[in-house]
């Protein structure tokens, strides 16, 4: 049976029975590269008119997953030529379920669920952005990928990641030179993404240091200190996150004063101390020994903790690992539900997958009835509560 390439393998500029698909990054793949028919064709709207529809669809998906599902689309679409014929372009848009289950079939057992539903997201996506109906049958559609799900070689699930805690947070810093520029901004960055629940690349430049004029991360000037609260007495840090996975809108991260090394106050007064980054400036940019201003990339902060991490004999915890950390910690000082799902910008209640695979470190509170019977009123949703 035919097989896709394997993702990690270069599909290049496509050419299939005369339709020219342009050597573009993934992320331009879903808009670029132009179907046999458009959903607009032949109707009375101005081609100029179209093309605006089109460039307006595109901004249904953030950037990340325009480049996720563009990766995915040039995988079906050497799957496709790949077939003895080559599937014909009128075939592959609009598609038709038999043609998606095949390909599905073919993927099954050779790669992750979550990587096939990647892959059949982006021809979904790619319909969508060029107004063609979605004909694909839902029912046949969804238990061929749950099959998929089943049949994932083990290779191809990643190992849990351990959540990270502040005791971790404090292991790191004392490798540090947090009277350094660059160590002083890390940690910071660590600090507030821990505490705030928010993600890595929320904070971090994600790519590189020349993407952080058009990159979505949060400047100087989106971080507001000391924001008094209701009470008159309390007061927490905040940062406008420009735009999110869940939103375009942006979203607000808060955080406040924490006991012991990892408060992200303190790391990040002492960060704008030594760095003082201007209001346009990416909040957590350092100074280099020539006194050049440089954002902060993803990249650099998973390189040091890496470095650290070997220094101080812990695990080398990624970027997520400090979102999930951020939860546990808050359920674990007994913080309602609710109130930890507000404070990670979850829309839904998907982090409760984070009790269920994190169990080992909820064991010890769960031993005793009483805390048991706490923990589910701390824990559970408000509509499952007596």
């Amino acid at each position: 049976m035919p097989s896709p390439l394997p993702s990690s393998e270069p599909v290049g500029p496509l050419e299939p029975l005369g339709v020219s698909f342009p050597s573009v990054l993934c992320g331009r793949r879903v808009r670029q590269w132009i179907p046999f028919r458009q959903g607009l064709d032949g109707t009375c709207i101005t081609r100029a008119a179209a093309d605006r529809v089109y460039d307006v669809l595109e901004q249904t998906w953030n950037s990340s997953t325009l480049e996720t599902y563009g990766s995915g689309l040039g995988i079906f679409h050497a799957w496709c030529n790949k077939q003895v014929p080559p599937v014909p372009d009128s075939r592959r848009c609009a598609v038709d379920t038999a043609l998606i289950l095949e390909f599905i079939a073919c993927c099954a057992g050779m790669y992750s669920g979550s990587t096939v539903k990647n892959y059949v997201y982006g021809v979904r996506a790619w319909h969508t952005c060029h107004a063609l109906s979605w004909k694909v049958n839902d029912v046949h559609l969804t238990s061929a990928l749950s099959a998929v799900e089943r049949l994932a070689p083990p290779t191809s699930k990643k190992p849990k990641r351990p959540p990270a805690t502040p005791e971790w947070l404090e292991s790191i810093a004392s490798g540090m030179d947090l009277a350094s520029p660059f160590d002083a901004a890390v940690f910071a960055c660590l600090c507030s993404v821990f505490w705030s629940v928010s993600r890595l690349g929320e904070f971090a430049v994600k790519g590189a240091v020349a993407s952080f004029p058009k990159s979505k991360a949060p400047r100087r000037a989106d971080l507001k200190e000391r924001v008094r609260s209701r009470q008159g007495d309390l007061f927490v840090s905040q940062i406008q996150i420009p735009t999110t996975k869940a939103t375009i809108e942006g979203e607000v991260a808060v955080y406040s004063d924490q006991p012991g090394a990892s408060n992200p106050v303190a790391a990040m007064r002492r960060h704008l101390s030594l760095n003082d980054p201007g209001p346009q400036d990416h909040l957590f940019a350092y100074r280099t020994f020539a006194g050049k201003l440089v954002p902060l990339t993803r990249h650099k902060v998973l390189a040091r903790v890496r470095e650290l991490a070997r220094l101080a004999s812990v695990p080398p915890l990624m970027g997520h690992s400090l979102r999930i950390g951020g939860v546990l910690v808050y359920l674990l000082r007994g913080i309602p539900f609710d109130v930890v799902k507000v404070l990670g910008r979850w829309a839904s209640e998907a982090f409760t997958i984070y009790l269920r695979e994190y169990a080992d470190i909820l064991a010890p509170y769960i031993q005793a009835t009483p805390l048991l019977d706490d923990l589910t009123r701390i824990a559970m949703p408000a509509r499952f509560r007596r």
